[in-house]
């Protein structure tokens, strides 16, 4: 039956707890509902009225459970921990070592010990940059990257207190050492990568001199360049550099051609000096068997070898010369003139063999009296 119903309700009261027509009308109360949540947590929890009606006795320890049931809670929440596959997790203990955890769920117990989850897998980066005296007390500003990640947390965590500070101070103090010890030329131009393996190689000292726990793998070095204030000058210079280079490339290329030619035409000159000489050995050898041959001959006939010795050596004279003076025996002013140039001239156009102008009377026999007995004189004009 409904609370409005004609004689459902005896006491004329709705719902709300109120009366009709009395002063309480609308929604109950906030307060009379948490006291009614308070009165039922008391039960839950052991309070409750007594039986002698003094009231509520176990309030306050309901209030306690809450608060250590949250405060358990929080705990768990806290305590229990997931270590991906790329972590790895270091717990101390009083402030102490204990133990190293790797990858799965587990659970510490704070406050008594303390976590650290680090990524170990994952490659970090940091950049720097600045300026550096070269070996030739020059500056430059030198940019370069440092790759790093963690080789052990352990070390990372206990051994320094900051150890990617201490990355970095140790990074500037290899980049000044590695850079004072190398020309301005390397630094900028071609030396950049010996440069950036130096400075990798004495960083990674340093760090484990330190056990910072971190494995440097590598190091870029970018463009270094002057600083801005000498900039152009720098640039003059970078110009000047590359037309040197441009020449000696040209000087060079000019070299690769000309030495080549040069040792073919030595070559060539050692080769025909070698046949020059076996040409002229081979002709004295030839000279030396042909006067042994001849000594025979001359031994066997002396007057008609030394005839035709001597009708040898006037045909090599005369056919080396144009103009021949003939001249009698001594005290005569006889003279024949041979014109052999207008001879051979003559020959060449005719065709036919000169002539030789025959000697007649007295002083034609004696030219050849005399050519016979050897006592030709001739005079060589050109």
């Amino acid at each position: 039956m409904a609370w409005n119903e004609p004689g459902g309700n005896s006491n004329n009261q709705d719902p709300w707890g109120g009366r009709k027509g009395g002063g309480r009308q609308g929604p109950p109360d906030l307060d009379e509902a948490f006291r009614k949540l308070q009165e039922s947590l008391n039960g839950i929890f052991g309070g409750g009225k007594k039986r002698d009606g003094q009231g509520q006795g176990g309030g306050g320890w309901g209030l306690l459970g809450i608060g250590a049931v949250l405060l358990v809670a929080i705990w768990l929440w806290n305590a229990v921990y997931i270590v991906d596959a790329q972590e790895q997790a270091v717990i101390l203990s009083l402030g102490k070592y204990d133990r190293t955890v790797e990858q799965g769920l587990n659970i510490y117990f704070p406050p008594i010990e303390k976590k650290f989850q680090e990524n170990v897998t994952r490659e970090r980066s940091f950049s720097k940059e600045g300026q550096m005296l070269t070996e030739d007390e020059n500056i430059v500003e030198v940019p370069l990257t440092v790759q790093y990640k963690i080789s052990n947390l352990k070390d990372f965590v206990l051994n320094v207190d900051a150890p990617e500070v201490s990355l970095q101070h140790a990074t500037e103090s290899a980049l000044r050492h590695v850079a004072g010890s190398t020309s301005m030329d390397e630094v900028i131009t071609l030396g950049r990568a010996q440069m950036g393996l130096e400075v990798s190689q004495r960083l990674q000292n340093f760090l484990d001199d330190y056990g910072t726990g971190i494995t440097v793998t590598q190091v870029n070095i970018q463009r270094a360049t002057a600083p801005a204030e000498v900039k152009d000058a720098f640039d003059d210079v970078i110009r000047a550099r590359e037309d040197e280079q441009r020449e000696k490339n040209q000087a060079e290329t000019y070299a690769n051609g000309v030495v080549p030619e040069a040792r073919g035409q030595a070559q060539r000159i050692i080769e025909d000096a070698n046949g020059y000489r076996d040409e002229v050995v081979a002709r004295a050898e030839g000279e030396a068997d042909r006067f042994s041959k001849l000594v025979a001959e001359y031994r066997k006939a002396p007057e008609v070898t030394r005839q035709r010795l001597y009708l040898d050596t006037m045909e090599q004279v005369f056919s080396n010369t144009s103009k021949v003076l003939v001249t009698g025996e001594e005290g005569q002013n006889n003279l024949l003139y041979l014109p052999l140039d207008k001879m051979i001239d003559s020959r060449a156009g005719t065709g036919a063999a000169p002539s030789v102008p025959s000697a007649s009377g007295e002083a034609g026999s004696r030219v050849i009296n005399n050519v016979e007995r050897g006592d030709l004189r001739s005079r060589e004009s050109r």
